[in-house]
């Protein structure tokens, strides 16, 4: 995914705009785990761009659609503790 390579490069104002691509088709949102994962990934390029407010709020939204998800899944228990690092 762009959005990845773009975060891998610490261009958080590009890796932003391809998550922002993904999540304006909503039925990937709604029905898919890259739905979810854009979510984690535009919080992450918040964080490069020094938007906690938007990057906190892109985290939850991330945390409430995988609520549900298995405690041990490796990707969830990494955003969680990001997440907690938010300040």
């Amino acid at each position: 995914m762009r959005g990845e390579a773009y975060l891998a490069a610490r261009r958080g104002s590009e890796a932003a705009a391809e998550f922002e691509k993904i999540l304006d088709h909503r039925g990937l949102v709604l029905n898919q785990p890259i739905g979810a994962l854009a979510h984690l990934g535009l919080g992450r390029a918040y964080v490069l761009e020094g938007d906690i407010p938007k990057a906190k709020e892109t985290y939850q939204d991330f945390l409430i659609l995988w609520k549900d998800a298995d405690l041990d899944v490796p990707v969830l228990q990494q955003a969680k503790e990001e997440y907690g690092k938010l300040r």
